[in-house]
């Protein structure tokens, strides 16, 4: 297909698959607008200021501001999945935002969508799985065209499966696992991915049919997991078949050894019970490519791993939204917690032990505490500490710092987070760095919480008592890591229904 100058419009711009699409099709001269609630999160990546992208902030529930996203696209990429359960009816979810994606196509005269989802037994399709389904019949109602590329697994560096498969071959030398082990999958790799829904964009012929991606071999979970001991240089692993299929089981103990949370972890074990194996394979005559066996995948995903690499994550799909009592809103009963250190030093020196904070640095103090906080939030299905952060000395708006998400970042100055972790009410966790007119830096800390109830407040006056022992070391720690004098501090302060930001 011609580039005739109209621009292509990718909605998940920042997710798994979107990071690693988006680069691609700039790559290859393509316009392309990346919608996303978050203008700064999209900026933050690699590919943010490329001449070609246009950024546009878009909810894909709000219908109106999606019409003008589209308007004048030549095709629209669907990578969006909900991947909260938790939060509120996933089926719905994905059903709203596909009918505002279809109305706004209708409107904006978009006459071919590409839709990316996974793909399973039809007999045992999971919940997810056939809410991924039911949007692309959806998708198709407007009169769109609508493509649709079905993979049964995908490996790559920051995806749901291949941190899966890290984090369990990893923690456990010998490994009980259910019946599921022996069944049958046909990975394919990412960058195998992108290079077919890119490779879309130039075969119009591929509008309106649904295809089925899968890598060159078909083999066992057990066989993909002593691939990815082999290739890491671990031990060799024992994999211990238990006759049975203890499904639940499975997926509380994969959320509790490894950094994925239970919303993704669920629909790759429901997967995973079945033989998933792609039937149809007219796509590799149409769009060609040298697709990459589960051995290469992996070696190429370790590499990004060690290089430190990673272009997208599965992390990245959290909301970088900031809770409505930020902006000041007197009503809003927040509880707030402040600790300071004047340092002998310039703010720089600061900053660069703050952007650091989390993943394998640490918190530098309490680590057993922070560990145990992380093990209590696995245990009842939250991200906990192992997910890590995404590079060791930089940090960007949307990143994922352990159970934290970073929602402002303003460069030698401010970190603001908020808690991903399970909790009843709305944490934040911000760091600032002001240079002093004498020359001395300080430092502060300020935890605020808005509590959900009754249950809230209780977690609140339970947990408060333990920030003054947690966070006035953590402060004189990251002063020495700093590698600065203590000048005064650290003090702290209390304050409640005090305005967001003071």
């Amino acid at each position: 297909m011609d580039q005739d100058g109209r621009p292509v419009l990718v909605l998940g711009a920042t997710g798994y698959v979107g990071g690693r699409l988006l680069p691609l099709l700039l790559e290859r001269g393509w316009k392309v607008r990346a919608a996303g609630r978050s203008d700064r999160k999209i900026q933050s990546r690699p590919w943010g200021n490329h001449p070609n992208l246009e950024i546009v902030v878009a909810d894909a529930l709000d219908t109106a501001v999606l019409t003008e996203a589209m308007r004048g696209c030549r095709a629209v990429f669907y990578l969006i999945h909900s991947i909260r359960p938790g939060e509120q009816d996933f089926a719905t979810l994905d059903r709203r935002i596909a009918y505002s994606t279809v109305h706004a196509a209708r409107e904006a005269g978009v006459d071919w969508i590409i839709h990316f989802t996974g793909l399973g037994n039809p007999a045992h399709l999971s919940d997810q799985l056939r809410s991924r389904y039911e949007v692309g019949e959806i998708l198709a109602l407007g009169g769109a065209r609508v493509t649709q590329l079905r993979a049964p697994l995908v490996l790559g560096s920051g995806g749901a499966s291949f941190e899966m498969i890290q984090a369990f071959c990893g923690s456990l030398r010998v490994m009980f696992a259910p019946r599921w082990m022996d069944a049958k999958c046909q990975p394919i790799a990412i960058s195998n991915v992108v290079q077919y829904l890119a490779g879309c964009l130039e075969h119009p012929e591929t509008a309106g049919q649904v295809y089925e991606i899968g890598g060159p071999e078909v083999l066992t979970w057990r066989q993909l997991f002593r691939i990815y001991a082999d290739e890491a240089g671990l031990p060799e692993r024992f994999i211990l078949v238990l006759p049975m299929r203890i499904h639940r089981i499975s997926i509380w103990w994969m959320n509790l050894v490894t950094p994925v949370s239970v919303a993704l972890i669920r629909p790759l074990i429901e997967r995973m019970r079945d033989e998933v194996i792609c039937r149809d394979e007219r796509i590799r005559q149409i769009v060609p490519q040298q697709l990459l066996p589960c051995r290469d995948a992996i070696i190429k995903a370790l590499g990004e791993v060690y290089r430190g690499e990673v272009a997208s994550s599965c992390f990245d799909a959290g909301s970088t939204r900031l809770p409505e009592w930020v902006g000041g809103m007197p009503e809003s009963r927040v509880f707030r917690d402040t600790f300071s250190i004047i340092l002998d030093g310039p703010p720089e020196l600061a900053w660069d032990v703050v952007k650091r904070i989390g993943g394998d640095t640490g918190w530098y103090f309490g680590t057993f505490l922070w560990r145990l906080r992380g093990f209590v939030d696995e245990l009842l299905g939250g991200p906990g500490l192992s997910r890590g952060r995404r590079h060791v000395d930089t940090v960007s708006m949307g990143d994922h710092l352990d159970f934290w998400r970073v929602v402002a970042v303003e460069e030698y100055s401010r970190l603001l987070l908020r808690a991903e972790m399970l909790a009843p009410g709305e944490a934040l966790l911000e760091f600032r760095v002001q240079g002093l007119p004498d020359g001395s830096t300080e430092l502060r800390m300020t935890p605020s919480f808005e509590p959900c109830g009754f249950w809230g407040k209780v977690y609140w006056w339970i947990i408060a008592p333990s920030h003054a022992l947690m966070f006035r070391p953590m402060l004189k720690q990251m002063a020495r890591a700093a590698g600065v004098r203590i000048l005064h501090g650290p003090v702290s302060g209390h304050r409640q229904n005090a305005p967001a930001g003071e």
